[in-house]
């Protein structure tokens, strides 16, 4: 594993020659900006199967290839800034429609860092793009509060599933309920899966016939094995390190139910996956994700917002709703299959962005 210290240098490395590389290219080649074909740049994201910013990169890819010397449109994710301030300004004066998409912002409830410093990157791409695309309306509201209030278009995209490959498969006839938790987190995150462990060692008190999957990739994994032992439910809970997108339909697919104690997640695509396969969802109500499940989808458990410090549902509301779940399956899973196809499938996403970067060029 590399040292932090030798990670920081090549992150600067690449910075550094990212944006000297856009300089030089938009200096003294030219450009497809008379195109009415958008050509997009990313901005230095670069593609994979884990984490957001790399999964939504390789999404857009697939229909818009990127141009890393003829491009006509600039497409930036929030969380993955890695044009400075001259760049955006040089692309500015060159006319280059720069759009963001933009995700979440720090803030001292989760981030420990300078979270001031942090969110004064973003802001420069907030206030410089001509379009922001904000992953929903908690999203929006949180970037005004942090960023600064926008002045310049943009309007609310939700996150996207491809509802051709997240599919409900049949289940074949079990007497076991398999509840679900997907998750990419750090050790400070580990309330996500603590707060549903215990919960769950309750309600198999009284409900033998469940279970619960945690696959991920969970920083403190040695933790979380010490207290499945501890609670003696070895049997009762799978916990495994390691999971990729090309994975993901079947993950779902072999569950019930889907699990987020997520505090003001902004528009979490393992939402959309869940749903996509037909799994309500039990989440703490807060942030984007109940734009996504509706009413008839899940169960949110009551929090109240807060920037200062994570809050997370009691062991109470998560058994119950863990219970309530159980009992409302069949509903909610056709509900939630619904509610994905109408409104978050990949073609829409897809269609509205095309949209837009022919609405620039055209202008």
């Amino acid at each position: 594993m590399m040292k932090p210290k030798l990670i920081n240098l090549i992150k600067k490395i690449f910075l550094i020659t990212e944006n000297l590389k856009i300089k030089f290219i938009i200096s003294f080649f030219s450009s497809e900006k008379k195109s009415k074909l958008p050509k997009l740049y990313y901005g230095g994201s670069r593609i994979g199967d884990i984490g957001g910013p790399l999964v939504k990169t390789k999404k857009l890819n697939k229909y818009f290839p990127e141009q890393n010397l003829n491009f006509n449109i600039i497409y930036l994710q929030s969380n993955s800034i890695y044009l400075n301030t001259s760049t955006l300004k040089l692309l500015k004066q060159k006319k280059y429609p720069i759009i963001l998409n933009q995700n979440g912002v720090f803030y001292p409830g989760w981030f420990d860092g300078n979270w001031k410093k942090e969110n004064l990157k973003i802001s420069h791409a907030y206030h410089q793009a001509d379009f922001v695309l904000w992953q929903s309306n908690f999203c929006k509201h949180a970037s005004n509060m942090f960023l600064g209030e926008r002045k310049g278009l943009g309007e609310i995209l939700y996150n996207a599933v491809d509802t051709n490959i997240f599919i409900p498969r049949e289940k074949y006839v079990k007497n076991i309920f398999t509840f679900l938790i997907t998750c990419n987190i750090k050790r400070k995150s580990n309330y996500r899966i603590s707060s549903v462990i215990e919960a769950f060692s309750e309600l198999v008190k009284e409900n033998k016939n469940i279970c619960l999957k945690i696959i991920g990739n969970i920083e403190d994994q040695n933790y979380f094995f010490k207290k499945i032992r501890k609670l003696k439910l070895e049997k009762k809970i799978l916990l495994e390190n390691n999971y990729s997108q090309k994975d993901a339909p079947y993950i779902y697919a072999d569950a019930d139910a889907y699990i987020t104690m997520t505090f003001q997640d902004n528009c979490p695509t393992a939402v959309l996956e869940a749903m996509s396969c037909g799994l309500p969802i039990l989440y703490s109500k807060s942030g984007g994700i109940p734009e996504l499940v509706g009413l008839e989808s899940g169960i949110g458990l009551e929090v109240k917002q807060n920037w200062e410090s994570i809050k997370v549902p009691t062991k109470d509301q998560i058994k119950n709703g863990m219970q309530e779940i159980i009992e409302k399956r069949s509903q909610m899973s056709i509900s939630a299959r619904t509610r994905s196809v109408e409104n978050f499938d990949i073609k829409f996403w897809i269609k509205k962005q095309r949209e837009i970067f022919e609405r620039f060029l055209d202008s």
